[in-house]
């Protein structure tokens, strides 16, 4: 099997004591193995989260008030074990090859990029100890090189909790639930990323679609890691 995943820290005694296991297939030696990771790229179909429409160039036709998206799986995968095993197990390991798999479904973007994690609720962070998409954010613009950086353009208004909320009262509290950052700079000439880690309803990803668009954001993307469901 070829070596996809790159070593970027040296290998601590913990982890020749206790390495970690594919969480795909279960072999010791990375959180995600390259065969795994090929699985997931191979298997991957955009599609989008909206209307469920297939949408291999990102930009859907049906839903032309968003800009183009980009989708790695259904939450009910292994993408969405991945993701519940860093925000609930707080299992670091997993931010790179989360990473490593958006840098290799989003497109290759010319000029200044600059990724906007959607901002995860503050009494969550303090509860796992991290931010699960601001970490995964930080990564990708590492993996994608200068011209990329991460800035928190967006910050919550409210800390409401949508699981198990309706649709409905979803859409009411994201409304909402942000705002721009006062310290916040924006560049008419760069591209926006926004980033998150589940597309349930939209709401939230719409709102905050909405502020940087009031803000003066020209050229945006979508990029999600799951969809709740397709079906």
């Amino acid at each position: 099997m070829p070596n996809i995943v790159k070593k970027t820290t040296i290998v601590s005694l913990f982890d020749l004591l206790a390495p970690h296991s594919c969480r795909g297939c279960g072999r010791t030696g990375n959180p995600l193995c390259g065969r795994c990771k090929k699985y997931i790229l191979k298997n991957h179909q955009n599609y989008c989260p909206n209307c469920k429409a297939k949408n291999p160039t990102g930009n859907c036709k049906t839903c032309r008030d968003l800009p183009a998206i980009f989708v790695v799986d259904e939450r009910n995968s292994l993408i969405g074990e991945l993701i519940y095993d860093l925000k609930f197990n707080s299992n670091r390991s997993l931010v790179y090859p989360l990473a490593e798999i958006l840098d290799s479904i989003l497109p290759t973007i010319n000029g200044r990029v600059i990724i906007v994690p959607l901002p995860t609720n503050t009494k969550h962070v303090r509860a796992r100890g991290l931010d699960h998409t601001l970490l995964i954010a930080k990564k990708l613009a590492r993996i994608r090189g200068k011209n990329y950086q991460v800035e928190k353009i967006l910050v919550r208004k409210i800390n409401t909790v949508q699981v198990g909320s309706s649709a409905k009262e979803r859409e009411r509290q994201a409304s909402s639930a942000y705002k721009i950052n006062k310290k916040a700079k924006m560049n008419k000439d760069a591209t926006y990323i926004l980033l998150d880690d589940i597309w349930t309803t939209g709401a939230s990803m719409k709102s905050a679609l909405k502020k940087l668009r009031q803000a003066g954001a020209k050229k945006l993307i979508i990029a999600v890691l799951a969809v709740n469901s397709l079906n």
